[in-house]
């Protein structure tokens, strides 16, 4: 469960930081030379003729076109739901913990009684 935590984290990062990609285009200047990456390691030219249309990749090759408020708005929205996905996997991960500890005590305290059974028999 705590990889889980720590993906939806990382997942969390990644449309935080595209958010905030998205609201700082507004500085820049339209017919503006950019590097576009087709792969983590190979970028071609570009250039920016609109700085207020985005397109959103939504994952399994599926993508969306918005303006820049809206595209704010789906990373904020996305932010949200695994923000509340993370708070939920905490309180299993809490409970498990929690009920653990609970079965741990109870078998001591079992031992426990145990022994004091196998010391009183002469």
């Amino acid at each position: 469960m705590a990889v889980s935590i720590q993906q939806l984290q990382n997942a969390r990062t990644k449309f935080q930081e595209s958010g905030e990609c998205v609201a700082s285009q507004v500085k820049v200047p339209k017919n503006s030379e950019i590097l576009v990456p087709l792969t983590a390691s190979m970028y071609v030219n570009g250039t920016i003729t609109d700085n207020d249309r985005f397109l959103i990749d939504i994952g399994t090759g599926y993508y969306i076109e918005r303006n820049r408020e809206a595209a704010i708005d789906y990373f904020k929205r996305k932010v949200e739901f695994l923000n509340k996905e993370i708070e939920k996997i905490a309180e299993q991960i809490m409970m498990r913990r929690k009920y653990l500890a609970l079965i741990n005590f109870q078998k001591e305290e079992n031992q426990q009684q145990e022994l004091q059974q196998k010391s009183l028999k002469p």
